[in-house]
Order: structure tokens, then sequence, then C-alpha cells
């Protein structure tokens, strides 16, 4: 039985994951759990899975989760880094980094240190560190499994292949909520119509960025870092129905591509059960009824944040973390009705104007950088 541990338990890909797990309780056990607020949601998970460990950053003294912990045995941390406390745990088989945005970076560096498999949602800790963490995972015993559907698709694709026989990767994007809405229009659109992702169910943050594209922005680069390929070596291609999750093209100029129902469940278990496969009745694909399948070139006009991508690929230093941090709260932004959606793109571009330099930077640094980029967007 493989011990778990869920760091953002309460978050969508956190609340999957479990939901996964209880279906095969037999196979997995969940040691510990964390979230950053969602104290209510917390508790019902840990009187589910009762864990041995759970993390809370903010927490009222009062909450009965308190008292519910100290009597059944279970070691409650709170605080501002308790996420970074609890991924210092050794006693499990594999972490799941389900943390939404910057704020992933530390965990994953504390698991992949400790040579622990883990099952990486948190594609931000590769956006900021892939330099500091990438030459860990090489040289460990342990596994890094992407579950970023996209990336799920390409780390299965090439599987039992040979890394010299890898000529590109296709990653795929649905185009989001607005591939075919009038430009003139995007100034007007509102939160509540980005937040409806056409295919998947995601949490707020990730379906702010599948509207603006700059999910894409942030999985190309964390497909550079993860199969060790350059930028030449990646294209971007809409695929708006979100059947292929995404493919690769081999030296021989023939192609394998990843398909499977728009299921975040899906990649997950995959996550989880690596190197084998479960059973799951989470739906299949009917190809007779799905008929056909559409690719189309993204729209810079669209997704300006592909443009600013292509630009900073060009740039050396910490000008991508910038973007990947600045996006984080320009979201938040946007969420709290503060900027317009047009704004999005422009606010992260004039943040990593200002901040952005040619240094590379330590896990430190982009600690500083990721407070002195919350200050200036605040």
């Amino acid at each position: 039985m493989k011990k778990i541990s869920i760091l953002g338990s309460t978050g969508s890909v956190g609340i999957q994951s479990l939901s996964v797990i209880s279906q095969n309780k037999s196979k997995f056990q969940v040691d510990c759990l964390s979230c950053n607020s969602n104290a209510d949601l917390l508790l019902e998970q840990t009187k589910e899975f009762m864990p041995k460990k759970v993390a809370i950053n903010h927490l009222a003294s009062l909450h009965p989760i308190n008292d519910f912990c100290s009597n059944n045995n279970i070691e409650l941390i709170v605080g501002k880094n308790s996420s970074d406390i609890l991924s210092q745990f050794t006693e499990i088989d594999l972490a799941i980094n389900s943390i939404v945005g910057s704020s992933g970076l530390i965990p994953t560096l504390n698991i992949v240190n400790n040579n622990i498999d883990l099952a990486l949602s948190n594609k931000e800790s590769l956006v900021l560190g892939g330099h500091l963490i990438m030459p860990k995972v090489k040289k460990n015993t342990a596994n890094l499994i992407p579950v970023d559907s996209e990336h799920s698709a390409i780390f299965q694709c090439l599987y039992g292949e040979k890394t010299n026989t890898l000529k590109k990767i296709i990653l795929t994007g649905s185009g989001g909520p607005f591939l075919k809405r009038p430009l003139n229009t995007f100034s007007s659109i509102q939160a509540k119509e980005a937040l409806k992702h056409p295919n998947w169910e995601m949490g707020r943050k990730i379906s702010i960025d599948s509207s603006t594209m700059m999910n894409k922005s942030l999985e190309f680069i964390e497909a550079m870092w993860l199969f060790n390929v350059e930028a030449d070596d990646i294209d971007i291609v809409i695929h708006p129905e979100s059947i292929i999750h995404s493919m690769v093209q081999f030296i021989d100029d023939s192609y394998k591509a990843h398909l499977g129902v728009p299921d975040m469940k899906i990649p997950i278990q995959y996550a989880l059960s690596h190197p084998g496969r479960i059973r799951n009745s989470f739906g299949s694909l009917d190809f007779s009824e799905i008929g056909s399948f559409t690719f189309l070139k993204p729209d810079y006009q669209r997704y300006p944040a592909l443009e600013l991508l292509e630009r900073l690929l060009n740039e050396k230093g910490n000008r991508i973390p910038v973007m990947s941090i600045a996006n984080d709260y320009v979201v938040e932004k946007f969420l709290s009705k503060k900027i317009s959606f047009t704004d999005i793109v422009k606010l992260i571009d004039e943040t990593v104007e200002k901040f952005g330099d040619n240094s590379t930077p330590s896990a430190e640094d982009l600690i500083i950088l990721n407070e002195k980029i919350k200050l200036y967007l605040h």
C-alpha cells in the first residue's frame, strides 16, 4: 500500500486526487494533507482519511479541527509555511504537489531533496526553479511524474522510448472559453465568463490561465525542463475538443498521441499507480460520436500571453520566473474586479520590465522576488 501526502488537498486537483484514492483504498493510504485556508473542507477530509499529519496556513483558534486532531492523535501544523514544513516529512511513498502558484516551489524542492516520488501538478515549481529542481531529480532514484494532462500525456508517449529519438513535442490546448469570441469584446469579459472552461473542471486560477492561455506559456517552460528539450523542439497547437492531450514526433517522423476524456482524475490516477495502471469508471471515448478533430494555430492577438512567452524565451535571466510570479497576483486582481481581462497580460509584461534582470535566481532569491512583486501588484 502506497503512503500518500497531498499538498493542496482542498483545491481542484487535491479533491480529485482524494476521489481517486477513495475508490482505491486498498492500494493507497493518505498520511498527510495540507491546504491554505479551507479549514471546513480540510476537516471533512481529515475525518474521512485519518492522516497522520495535517497542515493549514490560516486557521481560527476555535475551529473544530483543532480538537478533532488533538483527540485523534493527528499532528496539526498551523502557520504561513505549514505546507513547507509538511513537505519535509519523509515517511511517505509519494507526494502530490497540487498547491496553486509560486507557493509550490519550496515544497517541491523539499520533496526532491528527500528523494521521494513526486506527482507534480504545480507547474510553477519548474517555471520558477527548473534549474534548481531537475539536476537533483536526475541524480535521484525517485520519480517525478507530471500530473498536468498535457505533460502526463507526453510522459506516457515517451515512456520506454530512447531520449535521442524525440524530434518534437506538440503541446495541445483547448483555446479556452474565448476561442471564437470577437476580439473587440475582450475588454468587457467578466471573471464569471473566464471561469467557464468549455471542457475541463478546474480551479479558479488555472481557469483564468486557460482563458488567457498563460497556462500554455507556463506549460511550455515546464515541458522544456521535464523533457530536457529546447524551445524550438516544442509547438503549441489549439485543439478545441481536448481529447488529444498532447503528441510527440520522433526522428523517423512517426507520431504518438495520448487521447482520453477530459478528466483530471485520469492523469492523477496514472501518477498514483505508476508504473502500473488501474481500472476506473471515469468514462471512455466513442470515436464515431466524436467524428473529427480540429487543430488551429494560436492567434497572438487573441492570446498575447503566448507572444510574451516567445519574446521572453529569447532573453536570459529571471524574466520567465517574474512572469509566472506576476501572473499569480494579476489573476487575483482580475478575479477581484480590480483590472479588466485585457489588462492581465499587459500588467504581467509591465512587471517583467520592472523586475526582470539577467540573474539566475536561487531559491532564496525567488522567495524575495515573490515578496517584492506581491507588494508591487497589491
